[in-house]
Parts: C-alpha cells; structure tokens; sequence
C-alpha cells in the first residue's frame, strides 16, 4: 500500500499549478498523481483516482470551484479539499465551510502556509485511521462543541484568538478600502476593538497577505497603517 497521500491539484493558472507542484514535492508524504486546468478535467481525475486530497482554486474562466465541491460531496466521495484562492469573499468562505473544506488559503501561496496545512492533514488522517471506535473526546477533535462560542472550524488551523469570520471581515475592510487603515480604522469598521483589529492585521502581515507601514501623526508618534502588498 503507498503510504503516501495521493493529491490532486486544480488550478486554471499553469504557473500557479506549477507552483503548486514544486512546493508540493518538498514536503515529505505527499504524491502528486494528477494536474488539472479545467473543471470537467478535474472532476474526472478526482472521480477516477480517488485521491485523499485536492487542492482546489475558486475562480475557473468556466465555472466555479465550489460547484466541483458541491459534486464531490454529493458523490459521497472521500476525498478532502484544501482551497487555495484569491477569492476573499465571507459569502465564499461560509460556502467553503458547508462544503466540508479542509482549509482555505488565500492567495498568493506561501510555502510555510500549504506546509503547515499539508503537515496538519496528514495528522488529521493518521488520527482517524488510528480510531478503532470513538469516544467522545476523539469525536471532540473533530467537531466544535455545541457550548462553543467561537466560529473557528477545526480544521482550519487559525492561532488562538483568530477567528475565521473576524478575519475574513477585516481582509474585505483592508482590500475595498482605497487608503492604508491603521488598527482603529478597521476596528471601527468591524465593531471591534484596536486591539482586536490590530491582532487580525499583524496575523495577517505574518501570512505574507498584507504589509504594514509606519507613518506619523501630527504629534509625531507613529502608527502602523496596512496595506496589500500589490499596492
């Protein structure tokens, strides 16, 4: 049996896809057995193969990668899926989540990031596959509590005090926003606190997915103001 986990990448972009690949052969436990620039082709490859993983893009110029989703899930098929996109939509994120995603990382891919992601699957698997019968703390690995107040899906891997909602409010504030905001704009604009917002722009200055400025007020003290990096 190979021990490997089989993957299949789904991305219209070839050097995007060929990106994907490279990163994909430096982490160890991972076979690439298919490549695939359209949706009808990807469908094919990932009911024929079978994979345990896919790595999916959102935005095809023929469709949309969650209708690919929605087909796998009512195919009873098993195999998982990991968005990698730039679509930063909530809408998009909340139809991700129904769909019974993995994760979800938005674009541009940074090797850390789908390492991470990848490493965390293959512990999510190995659990399972080490389950003879559940008792409730294992069934607790893997679905929130109903007591459970916070958002965050599982199997998403956020840092603690990161919550996926929050965070996909804070990026639509940062990339419809024509000017660098610093942490009490976006706080104002999101009903959170500075320091609430401040913790989701610097988590996603640590990404890779905004940058961070400093500029100084009219009584000389500096502030952070954040930006995407293509501005």
């Amino acid at each position: 049996m190979n021990a490997n986990i089989r993957v299949v990448i789904a991305e219209d972009d070839v050097q995007i896809a060929e990106i994907q690949k490279r990163f994909l052969t430096r982490i160890e436990g991972f076979e690439l057995v298919g490549i695939a620039h359209g949706l009808d082709e990807a469908r094919d490859l990932v009911d024929v193969l079978k994979p345990e993983l896919l790595l999916l893009d959102v935005h095809f110029p023929q469709g949309n990668g969650l209708e690919l989703l929605r087909h796998i899930r009512s195919e009873d098929n098993s195999t998982d899926v990991i968005l990698i996109t730039a679509a930063r939509e909530t809408d998009t994120l909340r139809a991700a989540l129904r769909g019974g995603i993995f994760d979800y990382i938005l674009k541009p891919l940074v090797f850390e990031r789908l390492k991470d992601a990848l490493n965390n699957y293959a512990t999510h698997l190995k659990k399972l596959h080490a389950m003879e019968s559940l008792v409730q703390v294992d069934v607790d690995q893997f679905i929130p509590s109903s007591n459970n107040t916070t958002t965050i899906q599982p199997t998403l891997h956020l840092p603690k005090g990161i919550d996926i909602l929050t965070l996909g409010k804070v990026i639509e504030v940062v990339i419809e926003t024509k000017e660098p905001l610093n942490a009490e704009d976006v706080g104002k604009q999101i009903n959170a606190s500075r320091t609430t917002a401040r913790r989701y722009l610097e988590y996603l200055v640590s990404r890779g997915d905004l940058i961070a400025e400093v500029s100084y007020g009219s009584v000389g003290r500096p502030e952070r103001r954040y930006l995407p990096p293509s501005r």
